[in-house]
């Protein structure tokens, strides 16, 4: 990690690194929180750092770089970000891209060119392929996955499909449509009994744990079906993995693209909590644990690792995921999603286990951002 940073301007300036966060998704403040975190860890010495919110309207603003703004101070108070500030638009040129912010009676002015964008946004409109298709158009080097690997992975009835054609264990589930719901109830809880139950209902392209159910019986489907759709109009129906121990590993590329991974990670949920929910990921609790490492046989451990960088080459992944697992009783290991943007403040499970693995937080924003400004847009 020591050596020099490339500067794809070769202009002898500090790479200008826009650290984009918020959006419309319901993950809104999940991703204020995480660009609060890494706002923090960015070297000012390296980079010039412009932050620039979405606001859930989608317009784009100009934010505060204070950290502190960021946070989550109650489960009635998460952080947003302000749309009320001067917007911000990129404005691509024959040879650069710069940011052009514009404030009221006040003539647009250029805060100069971007040479990488940070993502940190997580749902739809963010983390399926939207923005990395607009800075692909744009020219703009971006951090993480490109358009493909993030939409598959965005969707986890598509990723299913991918990851299964790979070869990868996953477990059974099925699709249901609000059409689908609003024409044919019968049929979709026909479909959903083939599961059996209990069973998960998710919107199939969100995150957070936000709008998922445990479904403990056909009594519980429709409340649970119609609570996913609230987020997305598309819901997942999967098999519950029963006395499955949730476990994560995080891939990083190197700089030389060959993909590593981390140690893995165990969730233990206890309490009230059923699943690892929004209260569990990310407010105050008492009833998370979490083993970096995991406790796991040495050959569980090689397979699950095996296994990530089968996931991230199978999705088209670039930079950095998160690999969800479920190790089944009889030490059986199934994937259960993969993450192109995890959370990632520093007591996320991705940073935590990179942690653990040699990598600090410092060095994992630094690596990220250095190996976007080392990848070309466009097709690769």
């Amino acid at each position: 990690m020591s050596e020099p940073t490339q500067d794809p301007t070769r202009h002898g300036r500090k790479p200008r690194v826009a650290v984009v966060f918020g959006g419309m998704s319901s993950e809104h403040a999940i991703s204020c929180v995480t660009a609060g975190s890494v706002l923090a860890a960015i070297d000012p010495e390296t980079y010039d750092v412009v932050p620039v919110g979405i606001a859930t309207d989608g317009r784009w603003v100009l934010e505060s770089g204070d950290p502190d703004r960021l946070r989550i101070e109650s489960p009635e108070r998460l952080p947003q970000v302000d749309g009320d500030r001067a917007t911000v638009a990129l404005s691509p040129g024959a040879a650069s891209t710069g940011l052009v912010v514009t404030e009221p009676s006040q003539p647009p002015h250029t805060l100069g060119e971007v040479d990488v964008v940070f993502p940190l946004l997580h749902g739809p409109w963010g983390e399926d392929g939207t923005i990395q298709g607009m800075l692909e158009m744009a020219g703009v080097r971006y951090v993480g996955a490109g358009v493909l690997a993030s939409a598959v992975s965005m969707d986890k009835a598509y990723m299913k499909v991918v990851l299964a054609a790979a070869g990868l264990p996953v477990l059974p589930s099925t699709t249901v449509t609000a059409r689908q719901w609003e024409r044919d109830q019968v049929g979709c809880r026909e479909r959903a009994a083939t599961l059996g139950y209990p069973l998960f209902a998710k919107p199939a392209r969100g995150g957070s744990s936000i709008g998922i159910s445990k479904v403990h019986d056909e009594s519980e489907l429709a409340g649970a079906i119609e609570e996913a759709l609230r987020y997305d109009p598309k819901v997942l129906l999967e098999a519950y993995a029963a006395d499955g121990r949730e476990v994560e590993c995080g891939v990083l590329q190197a700089l030389d693209g060959t993909p590593e991974t981390s140690v893995p990670a165990e969730i233990r949920i206890s309490g009230e909590h059923e699943f690892y929910d929004f209260a569990a990921k990310y407010l105050p609790e008492e009833h998370t644990e979490l083993d970096v490492p995991a406790k796991l046989p040495d050959e569980v451990a090689d397979r699950i690792r095996e296994m990530s960088v089968q996931a991230f080459d199978a999705v088209g992944c670039e930079g950095l995921a998160r690999v969800d697992f479920f190790v089944l009783p009889g030490d059986r290991v199934v994937v259960n999603e993969i993450n192109t943007m995890p959370g990632f403040t520093p007591t996320s499970m991705y940073p935590r286990m990179w942690a653990a693995s040699g990598v600090d937080y410092p060095a994992l924003v630094d690596r990220l951002i250095r190996l976007a400004l080392q990848r070309d847009t466009g097709l690769r």
